[in-house]
């Protein structure tokens, strides 16, 4: 396959005019006026707002009088309209209207009092505004108050009725954006596909670990009792069901002591539902006896000390003339301890790039390090998504997730070059984190809600991790949007942004380099990788659920892929490139094996005659080793702070082996899993080799991390780590030069050694700091 050319996957610096005429500079800083406006990192665009209220004392147009009044609100060849009501002569609308400057071919607004009618709507009253005296607002001011506007026929004459009305300019910082009918989406109908192209702001469902501590059972009654019963435990929340071991007691007392783990979300609607059952055959199990708890009654942990345990009664439901009746035995009951884990982050997203890693217990969240402001400018070059009436055309909008708090822009419709123009803020916890951005088409605009309809079509998506980026600068790029394709690697567009990170304490966020990446449960009481796998799946499906649900929903297909859900699946592809990684990382050390060889070899007799006299010197003053070692890193950082990154990190197609992967290798990828390939036997061989596989790409990955992470210590990648790490080399190299050598290794050997009780079960602070460096895994695709 020919590789594309690497100038179109290139990222590009832009100097985009921003907040109504400032301009990013080279360094990211922004010059210009200050205006009021917070919307001070996108391009402002100007609107025409109209605000239809409601009116009063209509005159009647029908042979009875009456009157289904709507407005309609014409500038130049845009129309947008109300609601009508059925025979009301003081309607009240409250819609507002908005129209885009860039598209007015009018100087005179229109607003048209009109009688809805089954063959040709009546017109009624209006009322005209000239462009050119109407007021301009620019929030914080408060919102224009609308006021009674008398009525007018077609001749100027004024007529019965008034109209309350607000008309001013603003931008698209103003309150009434995000509700508003614009104009540039006039051929879309319908409420419902109206809801799905405006901008809306979701909230993640707050998610906990439900642990489910099965001790033992009491008085079980089998049905069969001539034979020693097998009995085990199954729990159920909502679709996630798990089960225990079957008991080794052969009694009507069995014990289990066994662990179950769920996904649970506020608010909680589903009770845990357990039931004790006996394995009378293979396939068939018998129910003892079964309780339902509701979640909203189970203890809250927040730490690591231990919770009392409940014994619960056990119902029965029989069998009555054809009817189910509930039996309760208080003599059989199970033993057990229930509680909600809020000291663990519950992973919903891929570990390698969490956007958050605060514990579920709000109790135990950290103050906030910065804020992290995002402005969504456009996009350029998308390709054509969908046709539509014969012609090719996209209808996009971004959704941007950080957090709990996920934002979906509106819809510009029929654009391949949309202009969006949106900011967004979070608050920043942990800088070793990443926002990511995706683009999407809408395929929902005209009646794809109906059971089988089309799925919004993925168009690309940008990461951005938070260390990467130097505080209170604004970044401004055009990302390339990356798809990778069962035909190969295709950009499908450009996405214009504007990232700014501002810290609030600089103190607390270098403090952060020293504290766990996750809440100290995850170290204490560690879950184990097949845990987390399954609780992650689970986490993803309710985030999906709940998010579905909103009006408008943000759907199953947009979540997964912003959450990277099946990341984990065997790839030939990604593989390779991990390999590739770690020879990357390795090829320095064979670069200092090779320059060792030349100077053994006299190659250059220079340098070869002052790493001699060195090598006298440390050997004859031994206590000078480490010092000059790390005066030697302290040198080689300030020495590569001229060429630390501009840029943030982004998908590498060459890093990922994207851009000349082979056609057999993709469409091993895209293949379905379980594999769709013939015969049966081929079929589950070739699973299980995936599965394998999977796992065996995990770990290449996670060494390949780690020696990555050592690259960056001195390469300004993130930049406050590698200025605490140059300041550490610094005063170590002092602090070694003046203490004796001796008195160095005894206190290092003694550490190391130190006994059990003086050893924390957290991660020393050396080892939490270099767990937060950014690897390579940013720019993975």
């Amino acid at each position: 396959m020919q590789r594309p050319p690497q100038e179109d996957f290139s990222l590009k610096e832009t100097k985009p005019h921003l907040g109504g005429g400032k301009v990013a500079g080279r360094w990211g800083l922004v010059t210009g006026d200050k205006l009021t406006s917070t919307y001070d990192l996108v391009e402002q665009m100007q609107y025409l707002y109209v605000r239809v209220v409601k009116a009063k004392e209509l005159p009647g147009k029908d042979l009875t009088g009456s009157l289904d009044p709507y407005v309609e609100v014409r500038l130049g060849n845009y129309r947008g309209t109300t609601r009508h009501f059925e025979k009301k002569s003081n309607p009240e609308w409250s819609q507002v209207f908005a129209f885009s400057k860039d598209r007015i071919q009018a100087s005179i607004l229109e607003v048209n009092v009109k009688d809805k009618d089954v063959v040709k709507d009546d017109f009624v009253s209006r009322v005209m505004f000239d462009l050119n005296e109407i007021p301009k607002r620019v929030p914080p001011d408060s919102p224009l108050a609308p006021q009674w506007y008398r009525l007018e026929d077609r001749n100027g004459n004024k007529v019965r009725g008034e109209l309350m009305l607000a008309v001013w300019m603003g931008t698209q910082a103003d309150e009434a954006f995000p509700e508003s009918w614009h104009s540039d989406s006039a051929t879309v109908n319908g409420a419902d596909a109206l809801a799905s192209i405006r901008s809306k702001v979701y909230l993640s469902p707050k998610l906990w670990y439900l642990r489910v501590n099965v001790i033992e059972a009491q008085d079980l009654i089998p049905g069969d009792r001539s034979r020693f019963p097998e009995v085990h435990v199954k729990a159920i929340l909502g679709n996630q069901a798990l089960r225990t071991r079957v008991s080794m007691s052969k009694t009507s007392n069995p014990m289990w002591n066994e662990d179950l783990m769920f996904v649970a979300a506020e608010p909680f609607e589903e009770p845990l539902i357990l039931s004790v059952e006996d394995r009378v055959a293979p396939n068939k199990d018998e129910v003892l006896g079964r309780c339902a708890i509701p979640l909203q009654y189970i203890d809250r942990r927040l730490d690591h000390k231990p919770i009392n345990s409940k014994w619960y009664n056990l119902e029965k439901h029989i069998i009555v003339e054809g009817e189910k009746k509930k039996e309760i035995k208080f003599s059989s009951r199970i033993h057990m301890r229930l509680y909600l884990e809020g000291g663990y982050h519950v992973l919903d997203e891929s570990t390698h790039y969490s956007s958050d890693l605060r514990p579920t217990a709000k109790q135990l969240w950290k103050s906030s390090i910065g804020v992290l402001e995002l402005g969504i400018l456009n996009a350029t070059g998308l390709s054509p998504m969908k046709t539509k009436d014969g012609r090719a055309t996209t209808d996009a909008y971004c959704v941007a997730k950080y957090g709990q708090k996920w934002i979906r822009t509106r819809t510009i419709i029929d654009s391949f070059a949309p202009k969006w123009n949106e900011q967004y803020t979070w608050e920043v916890f942990d800088p070793y984190t990443v926002i990511t951005i995706g683009v999407f088409d809408n395929c929902h605009l005209h009646g794809g809600d109906k059971p089988g309809g089309a799925r919004d079509t993925r168009i690309g998506k940008v990461r951005i991790r938070l260390s990467t980026l130097e505080t209170d600068r604004v970044y401004t790029h055009s990302y390339p949007l990356l798809v990778l394709h069962p035909t190969g690697v295709k950009k499908m567009g450009e996405i214009h942004l504007a990232v700014r990170f501002t810290c609030s304490s600089l103190m607390n966020m270098m403090h952060m380099y020293s504290q766990p990446l996750l809440p100290k449960m995850h170290y204490i009481y560690p879950l184990t990788v097949t845990q987390l796998d399954s609780l992650r799946h689970q986490a993803t499906q309710i985030v999906s659920m709940r998010l579905g649900r909103a009006e408008p929903p943000l759907r199953k297909e947009i979540v997964e892929y912003m959450l990277d859900v099946g990341s984990h699946m065997w790839s030939m592809r990604r593989s390779k490139a991990n390999v590739f990684r770690i020879m990357g990382v390795f090829g320095g050390l064979i670069a200092i094996g090779k320059w060792f060889d030349q100077i053994c070899n006299w190659k250059n007799p220079i340098t070869t005659v002052l790493i001699h006299i060195l090598f006298l010197i440390l050997v004859l003053y031994p206590e000078l080793i480490l010092p000059t070692i790390f005066l030697y890193l302290f040198l080689i950082g300030v020495w590569y702070y001229r060429w630390r990154p501009r840029h943030p990190p982004h998908m590498d197609t060459h890093l990922s082996c994207a851009d000349n992967a082979h056609p057999d290798e993709l469409d091993e990828e895209f293949d379905t899993f379980p594999t769709s390939r013939p015969p049966d036997i081929v079929r589950m061989r070739y699973d299980r080799l995936r599965s394998i596989a999977g796992r065996i790409q995990t770990v290449v990955g996670d060494m390949a991390t780690q020696g990555e992470r050592l690259q960056s210590l001195l390469s300004w990648r993130d930049p406050r780590a590698t200025a605490l790490f140059v300041i550490f080399c610094l005063i170590a190299a002092i602090a070694l030069y003046v203490t004796p050598f001796q008195v160095v290794a005894l206190v290092a050997g003694f550490y190391v050694l130190r006994h059990p009780r003086f050893r924390h079960k957290l991660p020393s602070a050396p080892l939490n700091f270099f767990r937060r460096l950014p690897a390579r895994t940013d720019c993975m695709l």
